[in-house]
């Protein structure tokens, strides 16, 4: 085999490697950014443990054919056109789809969410865009926590302010 085609062979590994380890990924088109935003973008999705790369199309689609399951039969040549970066989230599947969003909604025009495939399942634009909408773990976490919290303390000032009741009737008799 020619250097090159054994260069592109391990790059499309990496590449189904990639897909298959991650919780999500998304692809995006990422045209209309400057140096500075692409800098940006990276060093966001670096913070939120997502990897942001960008592969050749013919690359990526020969990867994806490796895969098995529908999840991936998307990505072809009708979808994965023109200039394309792949944001892979390995620990939080949510993760690139918030980051994305909120580097859309700071720059608006600027990249277009194309397709992505969170935990085996396709997502389209809008499925994407909704699901950047979910709060992340701690988030969540908290909100149970104060919901769990809640009760006991609305229970704790009850029997507080009964006590307090109890005191001022003996104070007075």
């Amino acid at each position: 085999m020619s250097k090159a085609i054994e260069l592109k062979s391990a790059v499309v590994a990496e590449i189904a490697e990639k897909l298959e380890k991650a919780a999500s990924v998304i692809v995006v088109d990422y045209k209309g950014l400057t140096v500075e935003q692409v800098t940006d973008l990276r060093s966001q999705m670096r913070e939120a443990g997502v990897d942001y790369k960008v592969y050749k199309n013919t690359l990526v689609r020969r990867a994806a054919s490796q895969i098995e399951g529908e999840a991936f039969a998307n990505f072809n040549d009708e979808l994965l056109v023109g200039p394309n970066a792949i944001a892979f989230g390995y620990e939080d599947a949510v993760a690139p789809a918030r980051v994305l969003k909120a580097f859309m909604d700071k720059n608006p025009n600027k990249i277009t969410l194309k397709m992505g495939v969170v935990e085996g399942e396709f997502y389209d634009e809008a499925k994407i865009v909704s699901l950047a909408s979910i709060p992340s773990r701690e988030e969540l976490i908290a909100k149970l926590l104060g919901s769990l919290k809640a009760p006991m303390s609305n229970f704790v000032y009850l029997l507080d302010a009964v006590a307090k009741k109890q005191d001022e009737e003996a104070t007075e008799a």
